[in-house]
């Protein structure tokens, strides 16, 4: 099951042992406010969010607030909060895989004239998928050392 399949302020809250009035007293806001943030029915603002990564000992919890925050913007990647060895054999991993496809050559290629061709353009999509995917393990890897602090 993904992180974003319930909430996140709830799922950090109950990791961390919280009830929703110790939560909300530590957080210095109502339980009627930390109610209206663990169903959606407000996102909470910067410094609540600030607060809650805080007292949850979840510093994910602001990635994960900013990606939805950002509504369908899709330029921030879903994330797995991974170990930090798990996360740095998955980031080497991409890198190597990227490498030994020899995509920064190809991509090279591609862009010398300026112009993606459409013969160019399939080639170009799957690199960027996989540029993608390369900081989608990037952040499990920032998300993971921030963890371990």
């Amino acid at each position: 099951m993904s992180c974003y399949d319930t909430n996140i302020y709830k799922v950090a809250r109950l990791k961390a042992g919280k009830t929703q009035e110790g939560a909300a007293e530590a957080l210095g806001i109502s339980v009627e406010s930390l109610k209206a943030y663990e169903s959606y029915s407000r996102l909470p603002p910067a410094g609540v969010v600030d607060r809650m990564c805080v007292i949850y000992d979840a510093l994910y919890l602001a990635y994960q607030h900013n990606r939805i925050a950002s509504g369908d913007v899709k330029v921030i990647p879903e994330i797995e909060v991974l170990d930090l060895p798990r996360a740095s054999i998955r980031l080497i991993n991409r890198v190597i895989q990227f490498a030994e496809k020899r995509r920064d050559r190809e991509l090279l290629t591609i862009a010398e004239d300026g112009v993606i061709s459409p013969e160019e353009r399939p080639l170009y999509e799957e690199i960027v998928a996989e540029l993608d995917g390369l900081i989608q393990a990037a952040m499990e890897l920032k998300v993971a050392e921030a963890k371990e602090l």
